[in-house]
């Protein structure tokens, strides 16, 4: 049995020895992937949070799990507590780069070192962003890197925030920038954002907060999302695309059409 089907098996016991119809929340323990693994005989995953990220970042649910979410919802598997999680039915929410965007031609300032050595497409991104001052280009305003790989609880519950930024406005306003990065296999979810959020009302209460998505594509180009939540659910705000080039992929041209377009957004500021 490949890894895939076998965290496909277990998850599916979970949810169904647990599920009553019409049921929005469907709640289990950490414990329960050793228990579902000894009912089926077979193997329990040596790391059981890397099935638990798999379904929450990288994998879709089983089709027996996921047809029984609501009519215009999906299941969605979130922290609740110490060791407890649960299957919550939200909007369903698709985050993905446009294949229609304008892409921005950034020259690229990553050191080589840095570029040598970055262990993951995480961390290779995460870096490249924050050389390249692409959250400040992104958000027009000035950011400062506060701390990476932020652990945190809020409400009881464990929180991870690849990066975090502050920033002041021309205005004089502070903002506190969240950032979750994936790279091209993995996807952004809306659990992510709303713990974001959550963080930072509690953390930062003073601050306003812009939560941002950062999504590599598969031909290298970063995808950055500015999210908010209405009406209680997460939604996108904005969506940029941007591609680091070197001094031999840069042309005239380029620059010629960047003044164009900050010129046509100027106006549109007034």
């Amino acid at each position: 049995m490949t890894k895939g089907n076998r965290y496909d098996a277990i998850i599916q016991r979970i949810f169904e020895e647990r599920y009553r119809p019409e049921e929005r929340r469907v709640s289990f323990e950490r414990q329960a992937i050793t228990d579902a693994a000894a009912a089926l005989g077979i193997a329990a995953p040596k790391n059981l949070g890397d099935m638990l990220y798999t379904y929450r970042n990288r994998r879709a649910l089983p089709e027996a799990v996921a047809r029984c979410a609501p009519e215009g919802m999906a299941w969605e598997i979130r922290g609740t507590g110490r060791g407890t999680y649960a299957f919550v039915a939200v909007p369903p929410l698709d985050i993905a780069p446009s294949p229609h965007l304008a892409v921005t031609r950034i020259p690229n300032a990553t050191p080589g070192m840095v570029s040598m050595y970055s262990l993951t497409d995480e961390q290779a991104m995460l870096a490249r962003i924050r050389y390249n001052r692409l959250v400040d280009i992104f958000t027009r305003v000035t950011c400062y890197p506060l701390q990476s790989h932020l652990r945190t609880a809020v409400r009881g519950v464990q929180v991870e925030t690849d990066d975090l930024y502050v920033g002041v406005d021309r205005a004089g306003a502070h903002y506190v920038l969240p950032v979750q990065a994936k790279g091209d296999r993995d996807r952004l979810g809306a659990t992510q954002i709303e713990q974001d959020l959550d963080m930072c009302a509690e953390k930062f209460p003073g601050l306003i907060c812009r939560p941002i998505g950062a999504q590599f594509t598969a031909d290298g180009t970063i995808a950055l999302f500015e999210f908010d939540r209405e009406d209680g659910r997460i939604v996108v705000c904005r969506e940029s695309q941007y591609a680091l080039v070197g001094p031999d992929d840069w042309a005239s041209e380029d620059l010629d059409r960047y003044i164009a377009r900050a010129r046509t957004a100027t106006a549109e500021d007034k």
